[in-house]
C-alpha cells in the first residue's frame, strides 16, 4: 500500500538550455513545493575536472560526494513541504555515479530538439561535445526508469509547455500524481535563494521572467556550423527515443 502522507520527490531530468530553470520557477511557486537546483553539479565538476564557468564557486558551494547528494535527494524535504522538485542535469550523472537512488523518486524527462539546444548552448559556452548536452545519458536514465516501471515515465517537450502552459503542466501534474496549481503559471521576477551559485552566468533570462515565454521556432540543422550539426545528428536518435512518449 502506498503511503499517501509520504512526500512526492520529483526528479526532472533535462539537458542544458531547455526551459529547465523556468520549470523550477513554476514548481517553486507552488506553496507545497521545495526545489533543488542541479544537485550533482559540484560532484560532476570535481570528478571530471572540466573547466566550466564559475567552476571554483560551484564546487565550493555544493557537495562533491555523489553518494551524499543522493542521500539528501531521498532525505527530509526542506521546510516540511509535501513536494520536492529536483532539477537534474542528465550529463551530471556520470557513469561512475550510483543510480540506485533513482528508484526512490518519481522521474520525469524534459526534452528539446538537439539543434535548438546547441544553438543556445554555444551562446553561453563556446566549447561543446555530445556528452555536454546530455542526450545520451538522458536516454539511458529514461530506459532504466522505464524498465523498472514497466512503462514509459512522463516526458514533456519544452516547446509544448511554452505553447500551452496550463495544458502541459496539468498533464504533467496528473502524471506525477500531484494536483495542478494555478500558481505554476507565473512567478515574481528576480533571483531566488534556491538558485545555484552559477545563476549569474546562466540565468539572466529567467531572472527577468514572470512566466513562460512564447513557443520558439526550432533551429534548422542546416543553419548550424558543421561541428554542431554533427553533434545534433549524433544526439537525434536519443531525442527520438523519448519524443514519442510526450504527454
Amino acid at each position: 500500500m502506498t503511503d499517501s502522507t509520504a512526500p512526492v520527490r520529483i526528479a526532472m531530468w533535462s539537458g542544458p538550455r531547455n526551459i529547465s530553470t523556468a520549470m523550477m520557477r513554476s514548481f517553486e511557486n507552488r506553496p507545497d513545493t521545495a526545489v533543488w537546483d542541479e544537485p550533482f553539479y559540484a560532484a560532476y565538476l570535481a570528478a571530471t575536472g572540466l573547466d566550466h564557468p564559475m567552476r571554483a564557486a560551484v564546487i565550493a558551494a555544493g557537495d562533491t560526494d555523489p553518494a551524499a547528494v543522493a542521500a539528501r535527494a531521498l532525505g527530509p524535504v526542506p521546510e516540511g513541504r509535501t513536494v520536492f522538485y529536483q532539477k537534474h542535469m542528465t550529463h551530471h550523472m556520470l557513469p561512475g555515479f550510483d543510480l540506485d537512488w533513482i528508484d526512490g523518486v518519481t522521474s520525469a524527462f524534459l526534452i528539446r530538439r538537439p539543434e535548438s539546444v546547441l544553438a543556445s548552448y554555444v551562446q553561453k559556452r563556446e566549447a561543446v561535445t555530445l556528452d555536454d548536452i546530455g542526450f545520451r545519458r538522458q536516454a539511458e536514465i529514461f530506459d532504466r526508469v522505464a524498465d523498472r516501471l514497466g512503462a514509459a515515465p512522463p516526458v514533456i517537450e519544452g516547446n509544448d509547455v511554452l505553447a500551452d502552459p496550463r495544458g502541459a503542466l496539468g498533464r504533467l501534474s496528473a502524471a506525477l500524481g500531484i494536483p495542478f496549481r494555478e500558481e505554476m503559471l507565473s512567478w515574481p521576477a528576480g533571483r531566488r535563494a534556491s538558485d545555484g551559485v552559477w545563476a549569474p552566468h546562466w540565468y539572466h533570462a529567467v531572472e527577468a521572467s514572470t512566466g513562460f515565454g512564447p513557443a520558439r521556432a526550432d533551429v534548422d540543422r542546416a543553419t548550424l556550423p558543421a561541428d554542431l550539426a554533427r553533434i545534433a545528428e549524433a544526439a537525434t536518435p536519443y531525442y527520438e527515443r523519448l519524443a514519442p512518449h510526450r504527454i
